[in-house]
């Protein structure tokens, strides 16, 4: 059978800047017969992550992450439905997911490494389960829960950086719902800043590109800062811990803004930073949604209710066709999206 797949066409080095280029649109074949245990399925959705740049890398960095290899198909969070099935537990029809989804049309896959999605979770709406009620809510719910120490009643207050990206869109609101009293995102556009107070709930918004970032926290979070939901890293991250509280806590998510650096992960604070983060007792410890999985489930079905409940807005990017995901891979490193990075392969 005779399918389109993306591979890795070049490496932007370890402190390059990603382009459309890095990838390539090619034919290919896969066998025409399932073997037992085995199904064909045609892919609906791939996910964009930031993740995926430290993939690019001959060396990812991290001892979780398998690097892309050149002329070699990447792969990702996806969502597919089953076309034919030799699984005992999977059939024809059956929408599925997986995080090691080949970026192809369609694929061969081991039924046992797939997992049933219920559409009626999320109003029918599949894409959610590579977002909002898959692994990058997950990591917002988990990673606020885990390493965010929020207690309701408590009149914290949450910074969220990277705030209008998949994760951190995600992690102000559910900040709030847990608890926080306050919730302050920081953004890169004026429309993004709108869209977090206007659309989820954010109390204010700061563009980093417009003013003095310390000046305007210090006006809009006059407490201090008890919760950092840090996505960038870097100097913005430098400005919210001088402004933390004593034995307040850093969610570290991810350093979008040194995903281009050659630097270890997490990247190390600058000294003055640093002497804050100890003088102050500010815990910073590295957070892995994967470390959690066994409450994966509980979660997956507490985002899903906030979902229908409206208590949780989602937002999502679309790029359609599987010849646009390097464009697509470039604007999310661009900062060019809102929410969630999604192509749509196949309808």
């Amino acid at each position: 059978m005779i399918i389109q797949r993306v591979v890795l066409n070049s490496r932007p080095g370890k402190n390059g800047v990603p382009v459309a280029e890095n990838f390539r649109l090619e034919q290919s074949t896969i066998a025409d017969t399932v073997q037992a245990g085995q199904v064909r399925v045609k892919t609906l959705y791939l996910s964009v992550d930031p993740y995926m740049r430290c993939r690019m890398n001959e060396d990812t960095g991290s001892d979780y992450l398998q690097p892309w290899q050149l002329s070699e198909v990447a792969d990702g969070g996806g969502i597919g439905v089953v076309e034919e099935s030799k699984h005992h537990n999977l059939a024809k029809g059956d929408f599925v997911t997986s995080f090691t989804w080949p970026w192809q049309t369609v694929a061969i896959l081991d039924g046992d490494l797939l997992q049933k999605l219920v559409p009626q979770l999320v109003d029918g709406r599949l894409s959610y389960f590579l977002g909002a009620a898959g692994i990058t809510g997950l990591t917002a719910l988990l990673g606020v829960r885990e390493k965010g120490h929020v207690a309701a009643g408590a009149n914290q207050t949450m910074v969220v950086s990277g705030a209008a990206g998949a994760c951190g869109s995600l992690a102000g609101q559910i900040g709030r719902l847990e608890g926080c009293s306050r919730v302050v995102g920081i953004a890169g556009t004026d429309e993004k800043c709108s869209i977090l107070v206007q659309e989820m709930g954010f109390d204010a918004a700061i563009n980093y590109k417009k003013g003095d970032v310390a000046k305007q926290l210090r006006e809009l979070c006059p407490g201090g800062v008890d919760v950092y939901f840090d996505n960038v890293g870097g100097d913005i991250s430098d400005t919210v811990i001088s402004q933390m509280n004593q034995n307040s806590h850093i969610i570290l998510c991810g350093q979008i803004s040194q995903y281009n650096k050659d630097v270890p992960y997490p990247p190390p604070l600058p000294p003055d930073t640093e002497k804050i983060q100890k003088e102050r007792n500010i815990t910073r410890e590295r957070f892995l949604v994967l470390n959690y999985m066994d409450k994966q489930e509980a979660s997956v079905l507490q985002l899903c209710q906030w979902i229908q409940e409206g208590k949780l807005k989602v937002r999502e990017t679309v790029v359609e066709g599987l010849a646009n995901i390097g464009a697509a891979f470039q604007s999310m490193m661009n900062g060019g999206n809102i929410g969630k990075q999604i192509v749509l392969v196949s309808k």
